[in-house]
């Protein structure tokens, strides 16, 4: 019976020396910066509707600039470009005056925006009468049409 506590109490010794050896104070590590650039990605959508809360979404793009151009937009590289341009200002990509005719038919399309621009929250969205002058304010730029 002696030689059997003898065993168990040098078993439960050894196992103490291990766990001493390989347990410690767990230490969080500090987060490591990926990127010397401010975040920069985007939600962009296009629904049929009069604003951006209550249209109803046809299409959703991500659009990620830094630290390079990437999402599923079909043209990252010349839309981040074009963004860069107007320093995020979404507006300056809607022409005021384009020469285009369009029927005034109303079924408002209205293009939004949102998420992280070089480190600032942005939410922009315009409203178009219709398709025809969606495509015609946005011209030929990359940034906006998906």
């Amino acid at each position: 019976m002696r030689r059997t506590l003898k065993v168990v109490g040098a078993a439960a010794a050894a196992a103490t020396c291990v766990l001493a050896a390989t347990s410690g104070t767990a230490q969080a590590e500090a987060p490591k910066t990926k990127s010397l650039y401010a975040p920069s990605a985007l939600v962009l959508t296009v629904g049929q509707g009069e604003d951006a809360t209550s249209a109803s979404v046809e299409r959703a793009v991500t659009l990620t600039c830094t630290p390079r151009p990437a999402g599923s937009h079909p043209a990252a590289g010349a839309a981040c470009a074009e963004l860069r341009k107007v320093d995020g200002r979404f507006g300056q990509l809607v022409a005021a005056e384009t020469g285009v005719a369009c029927t005034k038919e109303w079924r408002p399309v209205t293009v939004n925006v949102a998420g992280v621009w070089n480190g600032r929250h942005v939410n922009w969205s315009a409203t178009f009468g219709n398709r025809c002058e969606l495509h015609a304010g946005l011209g030929e730029g990359a940034a906006l049409t998906f």
